[in-house]
């Protein structure tokens, strides 16, 4: 008798177990839950590859079956693997896509979805033996990156700074980066011509980590995971200095006038051909605030996110 309760103990215990499992549930899921294979290709932004790479390895984590590729050629190089014959999936961009490359799409009868993924901060960053510039106005800032203001050494920044060369740093023109620091920040005037732009984030880190009089720009990501080697600059916008951080990086916040969203670019055409990228997709959305504050990124309201998920749910149908 007893091993009889115990038998429909267990059964019931089983059930239980093959429901829940059924239904799935809680914020890593996918878009259907089902089981898929196949491929996932992922180019573009240097500055979103943190955040695209561990969403990636997460989701191969639930989709054993799911190769997710992801490179980091930039912003702009990755647009073009993403408006090509047989391009890539997904474009990652640390700006919104450009009139010609929604012309190209057209032409190529690509249909983009943009997503918006997290919000970044450009952050100054200098050499961790710099004692003097660790606090700059905005215009200071600007001053230092603009051709035409002419600070060549930091003692024409201000009187009381060192009479030494300050060298200027910064992602090249393929970066999204570069394109909101030229565009945005400084109202697309000339950057300096002795400017050492780089195509990799890492040699960046490395260059100013060496050199004292060293002052550079990138997302708040590579700063964040490089402050053993680095210092941001806290930048005074008008009403005190702020230091950016996941807090401050906000469209409303402190640090405002220097964050920006970031995206990732979904082919829809490719999304409906194959249900592992569609999936892909959804499930970057689910997880998009969870890993934007691992990786470095401020994350997005639950309106933004829900939103995407709404559009992208729709190309299910």
């Amino acid at each position: 008798m007893k091993s009889l309760k115990k038998m429909s103990l267990f059964l019931m215990l089983a059930a239980v177990m093959v429901f829940t499992a059924a239904c799935g549930g809680g914020d890593n899921e996918g878009g259907n839950g089902e089981e898929l294979e196949g491929s996932v290709v992922i180019d573009g932004s240097g500055t979103v590859y943190p955040f695209m790479a561990r969403m990636a390895e997460n989701y191969m984590g639930e989709q054993e079956n799911v190769s997710v590729e992801v490179s980091r050629s930039g912003t702009s190089a990755g647009f073009k693997k993403f408006l090509a014959e047989d391009g890539t999936d997904y474009n990652n961009a640390s700006r919104q896509i450009k009139d010609e490359e929604k012309a190209k799409a057209e032409e190529l009868g690509i249909e983009v979805q943009e997503m918006k993924v997290a919000l970044d901060g450009i952050t100054i960053v200098i050499n961790k033996d710099n004692d003097w510039a660790t606090e700059l106005t905005e215009q200071e800032v600007k001053d230092i990156f603009l051709a035409s203001a002419g600070k060549k050494k930091w003692s024409d920044v201000r009187a009381d700074f060192p009479n030494e060369e300050i060298k200027t740093y910064g992602p090249n023109e393929n970066h999204g980066t570069y394109e909101f620091m030229f565009e945005t920040i400084l109202e697309e005037q000339d950057l300096p011509e002795d400017i050492n732009l780089q195509q990799d984030y890492s040699t960046l880190v490395d260059l100013v980590s060496k050199d004292k009089n060293a002052i550079g720009f990138f997302g708040y990501g590579y700063y964040e995971s490089n402050k053993d080697k680095l210092s941001a600059v806290k930048v005074d916008f008008g009403n005190g200095p702020v230091e950016p951080s996941l807090d401050t990086i906000k469209e409303d916040g402190d640090y405002a006038p220097f964050t920006r969203p970031v995206f990732t670019y979904l082919n829809v055409n490719n999304a409906k051909e194959k249900p592992q990228v569609l999936d892909y997709a959804i499930y970057t959305m689910n997880n998009a605030q969870d890993v934007a504050k691992e990786t470095g990124f401020a994350p997005l309201s639950d309106e933004d996110v829900q939103a995407s998920l709404d559009t992208l749910n729709g190309l299910k149908k």
